[in-house]
């Protein structure tokens, strides 16, 4: 019975869109127990939040087919069989292994609506990840509207120490005019986004993100640092400026992660992570059944 279930496959409408899904019975987290039919209904539901922060922006996918306890893979290109309707740009890219068969160039999807993300979820991409740049409306990329920083700790450091960064870096952003919004990463630390009042390149973010880092990383060296070199992050947070960089992308918010639990990259409260820096226990990485309970009462945070 398991095996039929795993195998069946349904049509369903979406938003005027067939589509047809595949072995909703098939567990993609054997921890939880949390099937792919779980994971298409959570996207599904949290769809009204999810979507505004992938509007616009090159969606880069991680697949587990199996599973988050068998192997993975990063997909930026369409893969064949993409529905004619999915909204794509096409970027200049230089040695990348994934690139499409027009040398020297990456086709991404991008995800404007519910069809095109159920029919990515459906293809066991768990994870979402998106640039900091968007693209118009005529297919053109344009230069990033927003900044972010990646707070990575090192161990023994955890999420305590994260909050603690985190209120360090809003205010170093404050001082430059930008108002920080704080994300969880859903795997081990923090995101922090700010809008920027007008768009600029990629290199010019990146900069400006890695003057903050460094800022920091010199005011207190002890706590932070700025340097990607793993054997200098022991104890520390690594705030990881390179995440703007026109090449790279960061998990959404609103994203699952292909951990061993069905954990959320959510956004927070100032004050929880305040609580956070204050109380060791006080804050966790959230799974999505608490995700949706959260969004259902407080709506979206990071708007």
């Amino acid at each position: 019975m398991a095996k039929q279930q795993e195998s069946e496959e349904v049509f369903v409408d979406v938003e005027g869109r067939t589509l047809k899904i595949s072995n909703l019975g098939k567990v993609l987290y054997p921890r939880t127990g949390t099937t792919k039919g779980e994971v298409l209904s959570y996207y599904a539901t949290i769809a009204p939040v999810l979507l505004p922060h992938l509007e616009d922006r090159a969606v880069t996918r991680i697949r587990w087919p199996h599973g988050v306890e068998d192997m993975s893979f990063f997909e930026k290109n369409i893969p064949g069989g993409t529905p004619s309707w999915v909204r794509t740009v096409t970027v200049p890219t230089t040695g990348s292994r994934t690139a499409s068969k027009e040398e020297g160039t990456l086709t991404f999807p991008i995800v404007d609506d519910l069809a095109t993300l159920t029919w990515m979820v459906n293809l066991a991409a768990l994870e979402l990840h998106v640039h900091q740049w968007t693209v118009g409306r005529n297919g053109r990329p344009r230069g990033a509207d927003r900044l972010v920083i990646d707070l990575d700790p090192g161990e023994p450091a955890g999420l305590h120490e994260c909050c603690t960064v985190a209120l360090l870096v809003a205010d170093a952003l404050e001082e430059r005019g930008l108002v920080a919004k704080p994300v969880t990463s859903g795997s081990k630390g923090l995101h922090l986004y700010a809008d920027l009042a007008t768009r600029m390149p990629s290199e010019e973010s990146t900069a400006l993100a890695k003057e903050v880092a460094e800022e920091l990383e010199k005011q207190h060296p002890k706590l932070v640092t700025a340097t990607m070199t793993k054997a200098r992050r022991a104890g520390k947070v690594f705030l990881d400026w390179s995440q703007n960089s026109g090449s790279k992308t960061t998990i959404s918010p609103y994203s699952l992660r292909g951990k061993e639990r069905p954990y959320v990259a959510t956004p927070l409260g100032w004050d929880e992570v305040e609580e956070g820096a204050e109380d060791p226990d006080a804050l966790e990485q959230l799974r999505y059944e608490q995700v949706l309970e959260r969004v259902e009462e407080y709506g979206d945070l990071f708007a």
